[in-house]
């Protein structure tokens, strides 16, 4: 249940809806499997599995929750390897060539009739809501993987006021000068890895692993232009992570210290065990984003967010539409 990529996106309105308000919302579309003809389905599940009926789990004032996607594989080369077949059988039949358009409806009734046989793979997105610090946590590797979460959620409670989390400093700028310096940032240390991309060349980039960063290679490159889009580092208790430009959290792997913190706790049962985990990580999670942020100059709070763009925009609409009326009746 650690999580190991975080997306991170800040609340720009207070959250106050309870884990029982938040379960009876987001009821409606708890996950069901995919019929015959879906190639896919999200819903809800108990972030505790089978070892719980909540679609929102409590702790500490974090309010954890789960979706479930599921896919219908169908190989791309298994359908167009039987559109070929099928174009090749018409062509010789009908004495005539398959246009664009005839194989596209071609390929429709293949997948047609490969969905209801495909195989269906699922995968669980897990997030949490920190209503303390006004952050969604989303345990995701791609911003899509997260937005896809976000979206479902902001359609279950109708309205979800987020932004990816800013900080005043850019990133690369930061992460450019710590290493050129060379100095980590208060709480960090250097790890192992990173990446140097060339700003006045596209595609110009460099992937070091297993490196010390603070080699004279690595600085010679730095010197010369290049500049850091993704750094590996270690924070406090041996807290090993990478970040990158846009303050994704990648590769998280908590220390051990850490995590014996939720196993010298015991656990009569599974659930017990979840929340123990659930409560540790938590609390490591928000002191490391508090750190981060500081090490980049702080929160940037100057970003609005989807629905406050929204609602900006109706309040201008209709300002307009009051002052065209006034200068009507002028």
């Amino acid at each position: 249940m650690w999580f190991k990529n975080l997306r991170v996106y800040r609340l720009t309105r207070e959250f106050t809806l309870s884990a029982e308000q938040l379960n009876e919302m987001l009821e409606p579309d708890t996950f069901t499997p995919c019929g015959s003809q879906d190639m896919a389905r999200y819903g809800w599940v108990p972030p505790l599995g089978r070892h719980g009926t909540e679609l929102v789990h409590a702790a500490n004032g974090y309010l954890m929750v789960c979706a479930k996607k599921q896919e219908k594989v169908i190989p791309a080369a298994v359908v167009n390897e039987k559109v070929e077949e099928m174009a090749l059988a018409i062509s010789e039949k009908e004495a005539r060539s398959v246009g664009r358009k005839e194989r596209q409806n071609l390929k429709d009734e293949v997948l047609l009739e490969m969905r209801p046989k495909a195989f269906a793979r699922s995968r669980l997105q897990f997030a949490y809501i920190d209503p303390k610090d006004n952050w969604i946590v989303v345990n995701a590797s791609s911003a899509k993987a997260a937005e896809e979460l976000l979206e479902n959620l902001r359609e279950a409670i109708s309205s979800l006021s987020v932004v990816p989390v800013a900080a005043k400093n850019i990133p690369q700028q930061s992460m450019t000068h710590w290493l050129t310096a060379p100095e980590a940032p208060t709480n960090f240390e250097f790890g192992h890895e990173c990446e140097l991309r060339d700003p006045q060349e596209s595609g110009s980039v460099i992937r070091c692993k297993n490196q010390d960063l603070c080699a004279e290679e690595i600085h010679n490159h730095l010197v010369a232009g290049m500049q850091v889009h993704k750094l590996g580092l270690i924070w406090r208790d041996g807290v090993e992570l990478m970040v990158d430009d846009q303050l994704a959290i990648k590769r998280l792997k908590f220390s051990d210290e850490v995590t014996e913190k939720a196993d010298n706790v015991d656990a009569d049962n599974a659930a017990q065990r979840f929340d123990i985990e659930f409560s540790v990580m938590t609390l490591e999670i928000s002191a490391l984003l508090k750190d981060l942020l500081a090490a980049f100059g702080g929160l940037n709070t100057d970003t609005a967010s989807v629905d406050e763009i929204v609602a900006r925009a109706s309040r201008e609409e209709r300002d307009r539409q009051v002052s065209s009326e006034v200068e009507e009746v002028i």
